[in-house]
């Protein structure tokens, strides 16, 4: 029996999930949850399988959460979005996430992967790998994408500056670059661009 954790936080979405792939007579869903956060606690307590994470949830994404389940070596993480970019991939792959697919992928497909990930192997969309191949790298460094990622979470400057242990004129200057290399007029406006090129 594969156990899995399934987390989205559209409520309509999880419950046909849980409810599908609930199905399968060798699926057992062993918990659902609507955040990131949640998922990770349920995650480490339960130790499922399998992780089905949406890419965008509350408190933590999907990769975020993927990155904090990296020492639970026993479960594997699939990332499930509606809004698949390359970049994204990219920061998914980094993650070391076993299985990256569209929301579009038929539920029997779905089960499919999710015996394939468990099994030890990985999966991730062919059109999503093929765009990932041809899409530039990000120009941001690592610092400039923790700044924008905390901008757009709608952190204020100085706050920003705690939260990463820096001063505040330094994240000035790591917006400003930024906001140099992605030809944006505001550092939220940096954030977007960045967000929806999958470098966040």
């Amino acid at each position: 029996m594969i156990r899995i954790l399934i987390a989205d936080d559209e409520e309509l979405i999880r419950g046909a999930l849980v409810a599908l792939l609930s199905l399968e007579p060798d699926i057992e869903v062993v918990a659902d949850t609507s955040d990131g956060r949640a998922a990770v606690d349920a995650v480490r307590a339960l130790r499922p399988d399998v992780a089905l994470l949406d890419l965008e949830m509350p408190e933590l994404d999907g990769i975020e959460a993927a990155e904090e389940l990296r020492s639970c070596a026993t479960t594997q993480v699939v990332i499930v979005t509606r809004h698949a970019r390359p970049g994204t991939l990219k920061r998914a792959l980094a993650a070391q996430v076993r299985g990256f697919v569209p929301k579009s992928t038929p539920a029997a497909e779905l089960a499919t992967i999710i015996r394939s990930v468990a099994s030890g192997e990985r999966y991730i969309d062919a059109k999503l790998a093929a765009a990932a191949l041809t899409e530039a790298e990000s120009p941001l460094t690592l610092r400039e994408a923790d700044v924008l990622r905390l901008t757009q979470d709608g952190l204020p400057t100085k706050h920003i500056a705690k939260a990463l242990g820096l001063a505040h004129g330094t994240v000035r200057n790591h917006l400003s670059s930024a906001m140099a290399k992605l030809h944006a007029d505001s550092r939220i406006a940096a954030a977007a661009k960045a967000h929806d090129s999958g470098w966040i």
